[in-house]
């Protein structure tokens, strides 16, 4: 299956509510990640997670634009349509998101899934979900509208993972935006509003990321890790560990001793 095939059938999948047709699109081993729940599901958990989501809302899922196409990789934006199917539960939605999906052949290794979510609410109840309107009011004061938010944060993910510009030691904020085709204060907002978190954090998710990957190969080709550090773009060991201990609550060595204790 072609990627543009690949894309065709996950839409079709959300909009026949088929809950273990879009699941299929994941790898038995992937990972779907929740961005705005900040949850990650397995194939099996996915299921279940939409099986109920489905059982509750009617969707109809749409492509925005096109499907951007990488090595292995997809990204794309979309508008879902939701309405309740109880008498108690009538109401309608409508709310923007992207994907970015990793692939291995013709299933999906990850799936990471952005929307927007009203003020700071983290509930995966559909209804709860707002209209694209009360978000444009959101970013009036940095001159961005939904559709721009939604471009700009498309553009950067195809760069941050196609391009990989997180492994550059000396990566600004200026020469992102430069990347992304935006100013530097449409930037910062992408990520503080788009994303949750502030552009620290967001660099350093990809690097701490990429760095639990070497540090999980236990094949002979694993690093020093000051030399992982330095391989995914800390400038120190200190902002690494600290950077890591944050993002996954144990240091590097704890990570790639339960990894190794794991495969034995």
């Amino acid at each position: 299956m072609g990627a543009a095939d690949f894309v065709e059938s996950y839409f079709e999948a959300w909009n026949h509510c088929d809950p273990e047709a879009v699941a299929d699109h994941l790898a038995p081993d992937g990972i779907y990640c929740d961005i705005p729940l900040n949850l990650q599901r397995s194939h099996a958990e996915l299921i279940v997670s939409l099986a109920e989501c489905f059982a509750n809302y009617s969707h109809r899922y749409e492509l925005i634009g096109e499907a951007l196409f990488g090595h292995d990789t997809i990204a794309f934006q979309y508008h879902i349509f939701t309405t309740g199917k109880s008498e108690s539960a009538k109401s309608r939605a409508s709310y923007f998101g992207a994907e970015f999906m990793t692939l291995n052949g013709a299933e999906a290794i990850t799936i990471i899934d952005y929307y927007a979510v009203p003020g700071t609410e983290r509930s995966a109840k559909f209804s709860q979900i707002a209209p694209a309107s009360s978000q444009t009011r959101k970013y009036a004061k940095s001159g961005l509208n939904d559709k721009q938010l939604h471009d700009y944060k498309l553009r950067l993910e195809h760069i941050m993972r196609t391009q990989q510009a997180y492994l550059t030691p000396d990566l600004t904020l200026p020469k992102l935006a430069e990347a992304v085709r935006c100013s530097v204060n449409h930037l910062s907002h992408v990520i503080n509003a788009g994303f949750g978190m502030s552009c620290f954090d967001y660099l350093n998710q990809y690097r701490i990321s990429h760095a639990k990957q070497l540090l999980a190969r236990l094949d002979g080709q694993s690093n020093a890790i000051l030399n992982i550090a330095f391989t995914v773009g800390f400038n120190s060991n200190s902002a690494f560990y600290a950077a890591f201990k944050k993002c996954v609550g144990q240091t590097p060595a704890q990570y790639r001793r339960a990894k190794l204790k794991n495969r034995h």
